[in-house]
C-alpha cells in the first residue's frame, strides 16, 4: 500500500509550497472513537478516523486517507469517503471513513499476513509535502473467540467442578480461526444474585488454545473466563455458563 496517507485542500492555498512550509495543522486525530480495530476472517469492517484540521486560509475538506502497518507499512484498508464541518474560519472537523475486508488479507504479504496486527499509524500531506508524521497511532488486532462449558451440572456443594474453555484467535492467512497458545486466561465467577465477577484463577492455554481447572463448587452461579488481549490480539470474554447445586 501506498505511504501517502491524507490528503487536504485548502481554501486560498498556492497550487504548490516548498517541502515543510505552510501552516496547516492536523491538531487532533482519533481513530474509531479511541478504540482498537479488530478484523475477524469474514465480515467486513468499516471504521472512522476523526481529525479537527487547522489552516490560516481555511480548510475546505480532506480528499483522501490511508492508514498502514508501522511494521512493513502494509494493510489493505480502504479510504469510503470524507465529511467535514466548518467549525471556524480556521479549523474544520473531517471525518474519513475506512473500510477493510478480511477476504484481502491473504494478499497482502508474501509471507504471514498476521505480521500487520499491532501498531499502525495515519499520516499527513497536502498533495505537495508532508505536514508531519504518524498524526495517530492505534492498534490493529486480530479477532478472538472465547468459550466456557463447566461440568457436571448441576454440581453438589463441596464437590469438584472442572471448567473447560478454549481461545482461539484470527487467522488472516488462510481465514480461519486457530487455537491461540501459552496465554494467560483467568477464570471467573459470579455468585446467584450477585451483580459482578471475581478472578477464581489462571490459566495459560495449552498449544491446541484450550483451558481446564478444576475448582470447589461452593455456590450456585455463573463461571466464565476472560482474556486481556495482546499487542495484536483483541480481548475476548466468554459467554458465562450458569451451575447450580444439586
Amino acid at each position: 500500500m501506498a505511504a501517502a496517507a491524507l490528503a487536504l485542500t485548502m481554501l486560498g492555498a498556492p497550487s504548490a509550497r516548498a517541502e515543510g512550509r505552510g501552516d496547516i495543522r492536523i491538531i487532533k486525530t482519533v481513530v474509531d472513537g479511541g478504540t482498537n480495530v479488530i478484523v475477524g476472517v469474514s465480515k467486513p469492517v468499516t471504521f472512522p478516523i476523526g481529525m479537527t484540521v487547522k489552516d490560516n486560509s481555511g480548510v475546505k475538506g480532506v480528499d483522501r486517507v490511508s492508514t498502514f502497518s508501522t511494521h512493513n507499512r502494509g494493510g489493505p484498508v480502504e479510504w469510503i469517503d470524507t465529511s467535514c464541518v466548518k467549525k471556524s474560519k480556521t479549523t474544520s472537523d473531517c471525518t474519513a471513513t475506512m473500510y477493510v475486508d478480511p477476504k484481502a488479507m491473504p494478499y497482502v504479504s508474501d509471507r504471514d499476513p498476521n505480521g500487520i496486527a499491532g501498531q499502525w499509524q495515519v499520516n499527513a500531506n497536502d498533495k505537495d509535502y508532508w505536514i508531519s508524521d504518524r498524526i495517530a497511532l492505534y492498534q490493529f488486532k486480530r479477532a478472538a473467540t472465547l468459550t466456557t462449558d463447566a461440568a457436571p451440572e448441576p454440581v453438589s456443594k463441596g464437590k469438584k467442578l472442572t471448567v473447560k474453555g478454549k481461545l482461539s484467535r484470527a487467522s488472516w492467512k488462510d481465514l480461519k480461526y486457530h487455537g491461540f497458545g501459552g496465554q494467560k486466561v483467568t477464570l471467573q465467577f459470579r455468585k446467584a444474585g450477585a451483580t459482578s465477577y471475581k478472578n477464581v484463577a489462571t490459566v495459560k492455554s495449552s498449544a491446541s488454545g484450550n483451558l481446564s481447572t478444576t475448582v470447589t463448587a461452593s455456590a450456585a452461579g455463573t463461571w466464565r473466563w476472560y482474556f486481556a488481549g495482546t499487542g495484536t490480539t483483541m480481548k475476548v470474554i466468554s459467554a458465562g455458563d450458569s451451575v447450580k447445586l444439586g
